[in-house]
């Protein structure tokens, strides 16, 4: 069996020249990065196309920690999709160095559903993630530089500092650090640490913005801490907005590739699901929206992460209205849940399926808590068993939802066929209406708990000492009405990674709430949430390599 990137490197790609064209975009237009990459111009989104095209989620029920596939997925879907004659775009998240290098992989699909060209996307693509990494550290530099200065101090309290430096690596070393050691000319010592690249404000920010002078505002809203006078510290303070937007002014256009099959791919931005909101960009969305008639997107982790930030932010923030969802199920996630292994999840286990179906019937639940009709994905691997398969099909036929078996990593946009026709069924005759779960006015607490009781299914949430001071911060900085980012862990419907399936009788703890004035959103932290991962102990970079002609192997 080859791998993905075996088969990745038996297309021809198009010129991106071509691809272009099928959206009916002007090769004057393109800012080309090479032959099969280019960048698009925000005036290529229009308003009125936005309103007539239809937007698809694809998101997943709770993942096993190497996930089930829903950017492979997506693109196949979106394959099938133009297949049968429906002008349809893909637009994704650009992958992270981190999760690259580390236990995940990358980021481009798998198999016959992949964008291409993978190893370019997968490792430094057109070097957003950087400018953004640079415009972070910027900021970073500014303020202990602010700190160190004896003409233009605000007199910023170094204990209150909240913006650390970022990276995009898995580095576990640098989650705490101390700087401005070396003496006076060193700096001002103090407590510090490094986050991911993508768990940064300002990839949430460039994300969230609808073009490039919101971006500047939104960088200038950055919450800093607070001077030794009790008085909050935003970027702007430090006149940092002008150039750290001069250094996303690329960053911030859409750029343009293909999937395998030569269909347009938007790929935009990368924000991490469990500590931001998870998927691709606002203007990407836009973009994609305005130059086809159907768009395919997909939002990190499983539903109560990513497309509840998807639709209870985005979607209310951009004005966008998703007619349908596609639940990704696999049978070997329904066994993990159903208290199976982790190591036996490729052996026969109906029992372990029939009990992890609660957290798919969780899910499918919370999809139609938002007005909007799912669909059930099954991914197919080849270790499933077709008695393990009709067990996932019957129940949800008794719950009203079709449930489809694919196979997009095999048979690229033929093993989404069924899938795809049943999803332009839905998005063309709609019967329902996406609604989001909570009004934003709403205080802060009921938004919290209106979250963690109809999404996660909790019974109660509890606050720590700190918890409650940051309640207080929020209300004195005037920031009650911004919507709600839970971080969370991927592994559970709760806040215990080790409560697995359909947990119930728990109660959600807010250990802290962070702000996050730029990106416009409140993030209550729960759990043991990190923002700098490690690598484990085999990395995939091991098995990463590159010969003499340049040609890569080993990506996944």
């Amino acid at each position: 069996m080859k791998s993905d990137i075996q088969i990745a490197k038996t297309i021809k790609l198009k010129p991106i020249q071509q691809i272009a064209k099928i959206l009916n975009v002007k090769e004057s237009d393109l800012e080309l990065y090479g032959k099969y990459k280019a960048k698009l111009p925000l005036s290529l989104i229009k308003k009125s196309k936005v309103n007539k095209s239809k937007l698809i989620l694809v998101t997943a029920l709770s993942p096993t920690p190497a996930g089930e596939g829903k950017t492979t997925m997506s693109i196949g879907l979106t394959q099938g999709m133009n297949q049968i004659g429906k002008k349809t775009t893909v637009v994704l998240r650009e992958p992270s160095l981190g999760p690259v290098f580390g236990i995940k992989g990358g980021a481009t699909g798998g198999g016959w559903s992949q964008v291409l060209p993978m190893e370019d996307i997968n490792l430094h693509f057109t070097g957003d993630f950087s400018a953004i990494e640079k415009a972070h550290n910027l900021l970073a530099a500014l303020i202990d530089n602010n700190i160190q200065s004896k003409t233009k101090s605000i007199n910023i309290d170094p204990r209150t500092i909240l913006w650390k430096r970022v990276m995009d690596m898995n580095d576990r070393a640098l989650r705490d650090i101390v700087i401005g050691l070396g003496g006076t000319g060193s700096g001002i010592p103090r407590e510090t640490g490094f986050d991911i690249t993508a768990a940064s404000e300002i990839m949430a920010i460039l994300c969230l913005s609808d073009d490039l002078m919101d971006l500047k505002t939104r960088l200038g809203n950055i919450f800093v801490g607070f001077t030794f006078e009790k008085k909050p510290v935003y970027a702007k303070d430090l006149n940092a907005q002008g150039a750290m937007t001069a250094l996303l002014k690329d960053a911030i256009k859409p750029n343009l590739t293909q999937t395998i099959e030569g269909n347009p791919a938007i790929i935009h931005g990368g924000p991490f699901a469990n500590i931001a909101q998870g998927t691709n960009s606002v203007i990407a969305t836009r973009m994609g929206m305005s130059l086809s008639d159907y768009v395919v997107t997909e939002a990190g982790f499983g539903c109560d992460l990513g497309a509840e930030k998807f639709l209870d932010i985005k979607c209310v923030s951009a004005n966008l209205s998703p007619k349908a969802i596609v639940l990704v199920a696999t049978i070997r996630a329904l066994k993990y849940h159903g208290g199976a292994d982790l190591k036996s999840l490729n052996r026969s286990n109906q029992k372990a399926v029939k009990s992890g179906l609660e957290n798919l019937k969780k899910h499918i639940e919370n999809v139609l808590q938002f007005g909007i009709q799912p669909v059930v994905a099954i991914n197919r691997f080849t270790t499933d068993t077709d008695a393990e398969i009709q067990i996932v099909i019957d129940k949800c036929e008794s719950l009203g939802v079709k449930a489809i078996l694919c196979n997009v990593w095999g048979k690229g946009g033929k093993g989404a066929l069924e899938l795809a026709k049943a999803v332009v069924e839905i998005v063309d005759n709609p019967t329902k209406k996406f609604k989001p779960l909570y009004d934003w006015n709403w205080p802060v607490e009921k938004k919290i708990e209106t979250i963690a009781k109809k999404v996660y299914g909790a019974d109660a949430v509890d606050y720590s000492t700190k918890a409650k001071a940051d309640l207080r911060k929020i209300k004195r900085l005037g920031l009650e009405n911004l919507p709600i980012c839970i971080a969370k862990t991927q592994k559970s419907l709760s806040d215990n990674p080790k409560l697995l399936g359909r947990p119930k009788g728990f109660s959600i703890t807010v250990r802290e709430i962070e702000f996050a004035v730029g990106a416009n959103f409140l993030i209550p932290i729960t759990g043991n949430i990190m923002r700098m991962p490690g690598l484990p102990s085999t990395p995939s970079s091991e098995f990463i390599d590159i010969d003499k002609n340049g040609n890569i192997t080993g990506l996944s």
